[in-house]
């Protein structure tokens, strides 16, 4: 791609057709994160993402026509915010907090693996802020973690 060439972007609601796509980018993007190793067998994790996208509310990233990244939350959680590798760095996942920040007005929290600089450092350049450290010990993988917030202004 050359500096002149954009990127289209499409951001969107999820539906169940999603779920192959959805884990497919979940399974790449968490593979290659600073994170510790899933717990779950890949078919496990299309399962319940699957199941989860008929609870949760799911928004995807469309670049040039195919799934990108997507985020997943509640009410007042942002559970899931993923991208495939090869997508990192473009957008695609500040486009999607921004949905979420949409979304979720009042403000909303997350947990991020201890170990996952760069989602830190990237949900702190965005306005998050931290508010708890816990050793692991609640989480699947018992891995430090931390809890961040996003407040409204």
């Amino acid at each position: 791609m050359t500096s002149t060439e954009v990127t289209s972007v499409v951001l969107r609601p999820a539906g169940p057709e999603d779920a192959d796509a959805v884990a497919a980018i979940h399974l790449a993007a968490r593979a290659a994160a600073a994170m510790p190793p899933g717990i779950h067998t890949d078919d496990e994790v299309r399962s319940w993402l699957a199941g989860r996208l008929a609870e949760d509310e799911v928004w995807i990233a469309e670049s040039e026509g195919a799934p990108a990244a997507y985020a997943r939350f509640t009410e007042s959680w942002l559970d899931d915010l993923y991208v495939v590798p090869a997508h990192a760095g473009h957008g695609l996942g500040s486009a999607l907090l921004d949905v979420v920040k949409a979304r979720l007005p009042e403000g909303f929290g997350l947990w991020v693996f201890e170990m996952n600089m760069p989602a830190r450092a990237f949900y702190a350049r965005r306005g998050l802020v931290e508010v708890e450290r816990t050793d692991g010990s609640d989480n699947e993988e018992k891995e430090p973690d931390i809890r961040m917030e996003w407040r409204p202004a």
